[in-house]
Parts: C-alpha cells; structure tokens; sequence
C-alpha cells in the first residue's frame, strides 16, 4: 500500500513539473514548462496582447523603444534602416536583421524572421493588424497630450516585459529629479518657442505637440500660440518668428536629423528677423540635437539627453 502510495505521489510530482504558471491579466493558467511565461499588456491600439516574458527575439520599428532597450540591456534582432543617430549607431550594422523602414515594415523580411516580439509606434501603427498576424505586437506610441505619462507608462511596461522593474525605476526616478530641477528655474528663464527646419521651410511648435515637452514638463512658457495638429506644427515665416519674439528659440534641423546634407547651425536662422529677438541678442539660439529629437524622440537615455538640453538653456 505504501509503494503503490508512493508511486503515485511521485506521479502527481512529475506532472506538476511539466507545468508553470502563466500571468495573464490577473488570472493563471496552466503552461508547459519549456514555454516563456506570459503577460497580458495593454497598448495604445486599445487593445491587449498576450506577450511572453524574456522573449528572444525581439523585432523593434520605434528607435526611442530601441533607445530604451539599450539602455537597459536587451538586445533586438530586428531593427529598422534608418539613419541612425552616434548613440545608436550599432544597430546599423547587418548582425540585426533589417525588418523595414521607420514608416513601413517589411512584412516578408519580419514573417521570416519569426520574432516573439514586435513592438511599434505611431509611424508604423498602421500596419499593427498584418503584423500581429506574425507575432505578438504592441503598440507603444507616445501620447503628445501626456508626453512622459505615457512614457513612463511605455517604459515600465518594457521593464516588465524585460524583467528589468528596477532598472527602468532608478532610470526614471534619475530623470524625475532633472525635470523638477528644470522646471523650477524655467518658470523665470522667459518665453521659448521651437522652431523646426525643413528644406528652407520653417514649423513651430508648441504645447501639446510631438516637442510639447518643453513647455509641458518642462514649465518652460510659450512665447506664442502655435496651432497643433497631431504630430504636425504650424506653418511659420521669419515674421511669425520676429512678432513672437522668444526669449529662448529652440532649433530642431529636421535635414539633419533624416540624413540630408544641411548645416547643423541652420544657417537659416542667420536672418534679420531672427536677430532681433530677444533669443538672438542674448545668445539663447538653442540648437537641439536633430536626431534626438526628431527621430529618436522618448528613449530611456535620449529623454535624459533632451531633459539635459533644455536644463542648459534656463540655467
């Protein structure tokens, strides 16, 4: 009786090892044990995916997403081409699979390459339903309107996904203190308007917009009105620039930062107009590194580069 017991103690044992635990959405379910544990994750195509947890092979379109697997860690398969900025100039090499553009993916080079994991943005959110018919996608775009909200929120979920909470913690708690800092001395640094540049074109913008973080998190006052439509500024001339008159005009050279040959210093700018604003006759011209913050943007090293940027200039 005692064998017969214990034959079939060790049975039920046996069982249970070939089982683990799988968190979904607050509820568990039975898996077998040489498959990744799972997480339910909400994103911002209002939906949920059932993501696993460590995934191998992780497929990124969003260079800030890439930015902050980085600064944690992890290493993507598969990346976009892009003109990649210094701090993100690896991922150019061909060791990372090239899974499409910035905007559009490459469905066949990402089916083939069979990833756990994809992750996208609003460049590529389009495409979210053919690719979550490959793998497991997420959707982790910015909200302009809640810029480091919705960050952190991004953030956080990677470091769940990632198993690196405490990393992404101590990052954000680090960058938390730079923006109270900045934004006490900014309430008194004067008004700031951000200008991008384009082929000889010129675009403001302002709260609520893809650069709203300056005036947003920042405290940084605006020195005009700027219309915003999504992730698009205003249209703007040199007139717009002189009748605003900031007391900070902070330059973002879009040529730059896509690659095209422009001068870094937007020779642009060197206009009349422009030199007779306050920003201009107080040395507060504040060119912002292109490709941090037009193709970059909310990375987990790149938003404490930007933070920092904007820090100088109300120091």
């Amino acid at each position: 009786m005692k064998k017969r017991l214990s034959s079939y103690l060790g049975a039920l044992a046996a069982g249970a090892a070939l089982l683990t635990v799988t968190a979904c959405g607050g509820s568990a379910t039975a898996t077998p044990a040489d498959e990744a544990t799972t997480i339910t994750v909400e994103h911002a195509q209002g939906s949920t995916a059932n993501v696993p947890v460590n995934p191998e092979k992780v497929f990124t379109f969003d260079l800030g997403v890439l930015d902050t697997l980085d600064a944690l860690g992890v290493e993507p398969a598969g990346v976009p081409e892009a003109a990649y900025p210094e701090t993100l100039s690896k991922y150019a090499d061909a060791k990372y699979s090239k899974i499409g553009s910035l905007k559009e993916p490459d469905f066949e080079a990402v089916s083939a390459g069979e990833p756990d994991l994809i992750i996208i943005s609003g460049r590529t959110a389009g495409a979210y339903e053919e690719l979550s018919k490959i793998a497991p996608t997420i959707d982790l775009s910015i909200d302009a309107a809640q810029p480091m909200e919705s960050f952190k929120a991004q953030t956080e979920k990677l470091g769940t996904i990632f198993d690196k909470a405490a990393d992404v913690e101590e990052k954000l708690a680090a960058v938390d203190a730079t923006i109270s800092d900045t934004k006490a001395k900014a309430a008194d640094a004067g008004k700031g308007l951000i200008v991008l540049t384009s082929g000889g074109e010129l675009t403001a913008y302002g709260a609520g917009s893809r650069f709203g973080i300056i005036h947003d998190v920042l405290g940084v006052p605006t020195a005009a009105d700027v219309k915003v439509d999504g992730s698009h500024g205003e249209a703007i001339s040199f007139e717009y620039i002189k009748q605003a008159n900031p007391d900070i005009l902070y330059v973002i050279n879009r040529d730059t930062a896509v690659g095209n040959e422009a001068s870094a210093a937007n020779p642009i700018l060197d206009n009349e107009l422009v030199q007779s604003t306050n920003a201009a006759k107080n040395n507060k011209v504040v060119n912002l590194d292109p490709a941090g913050w037009y193709v970059v943007g909310y990375g987990l090293n790149n938003i404490k580069a930007m933070v920092d940027a904007v820090a100088e200039s109300v120091a």
